[in-house]
């Protein structure tokens, strides 16, 4: 039983290494000098600690604007797309309609197809509707892209909500509608974090779209500015080292913020009773 215990102990250490030491290079990359970056032998530790890649972060680029582009462009989609995945979940577990597996399959069908295969028609789409460079189109492109299976998922945190309790509020007096927000949603809230929280970082770390939609330097996102320190020659590494390490910061705060929703929203229905 010791050595079980022990070995479990020590797997799961050395799985912890693994997993953290990536992001601990990021940071120590970020606060080494630039004749440090690539010196043999390699230092695991800066010999001196320099905060210059974050000054020229924010001094030479207009990082926090990127920040507050995607900030305003995560918040807003994952708002909305978890606002329809509610409705649009509900309407699906709750209702019998003509057409209803094939909806679901058609939703589940849209995960399989590889995003570049729509990107020619989206891009005409987006110019014509005057919405290029615009954090307005990116939204619609991320909700677009987001529903279908949000809506999934919503759904499957429906079908685990007995009905009984909709239907003693309607007994109560309540629309469905009331059922719904008064009834439902509080048992729900670990769904809709979960959610909430899935739709953000796909919005948050997305790149291919938004670089292929914005090029003007007042809608560009932090994916977008990121790129941008991969040159044809040359790489930044200690910017974006310091980028990352900035935009990680809002889904940690995030993570921290509504974590107990997410572990509940993540293990329901792992446990039968």
């Amino acid at each position: 039983m010791i050595l079980r215990r022990a070995a479990k102990t020590i797997v799961l250490g050395v799985w912890l290494l693994i997993t953290v030491f990536p992001l601990y290079w990021i940071v120590i990359t970020s606060l080494k000098p630039k004749s440090e970056i690539f010196s043999m032998p390699l230092r695991y530790w800066p010999a001196e600690v320099t905060f210059e890649h974050y000054a020229e972060l924010f001094s030479f680029a207009d990082f926090d604007l990127y920040l507050l582009n995607s900030l305003l462009v995560a918040l807003v989609s994952a708002a909305v797309v978890t606002v329809i995945g509610v409705l649009g979940g509900y309407v699906l577990a709750r209702f019998d309609f003509p057409g209803r597996g094939a909806l679901m399959l058609a939703f589940l069908v849209t995960q399989m197809i590889p995003l570049f295969i729509a990107l020619g028609p989206l891009y005409l789409l987006m110019s014509d509707l005057g919405l290029l460079n615009r954090l307005a189109g990116l939204m619609v492109v991320y909700i677009a892209m987001l529903v279908p299976f949000c809506t999934i998922i919503m759904r499957g945190f429906h079908e685990r909500v007995p009905v009984a309790l909709e239907e003693a509020a309607q007994v109560d007096g309540a629309s469905r509608l009331q059922a719904m927000v008064r009834v439902i949603l509080p048992v729900m809230l670990p769904g809709v974090a979960a959610t909430f929280i899935f739709a953000f970082v796909q919005v948050w770390n997305e790149l291919f779209l938004a670089i292929t939609f914005i090029d003007s330097e007042d809608a560009k996102t932090v994916p977008v500015a990121m790129n941008s320190f991969i040159t044809q020659y040359d790489i930044d590494w200690g910017s974006m080292a310091a980028a990352t390490v900035v935009s990680v910061v809002p889904t940690l705060v995030l993570f921290a913020a509504i974590r107990r929703y997410i572990v509940e929203g993540l293990t329901a229905g792992a446990v039968k009773g």
